[in-house]
């Protein structure tokens, strides 16, 4: 499901025009990747958490060129599903 897609289905079902609905889900993507920026998690209850992973330096290689390379120690986002939602998502029945 693509942002157009999504913004599309919650004008439909909650009759606000497109254009508010796109600035909506717009603002709410930037709050939340201001948010793991600025190091601080984001938890919707029901939903999930969106956090911020430390990754430790480590060796990787180049193999086209076989050599090894140090990647340096950094911070990844990830989303937690909570546990109502992944429950949902494990048990449901494809058609």
């Amino acid at each position: 499901m693509t942002k157009a897609e999504i913004v599309a289905e919650i004008a439909n079902k909650t009759g606000i025009e497109k254009v508010a609905v796109q600035a909506t889900v717009e603002a709410f993507m930037e709050a939340v990747k201001g948010s793991l920026v600025n190091g601080e998690n984001v938890y919707l209850r029901g939903f999930g958490s969106f956090t911020i992973k430390e990754r430790a330096e480590k060796t990787g290689r180049n193999i086209s060129r076989n050599t090894t390379i140090i990647i340096p120690a950094h911070n990844i986002p990830a989303f937690k599903p909570a546990k109502a939602f992944l429950g949902e998502v494990k048990h449901k029945v494809k058609k």
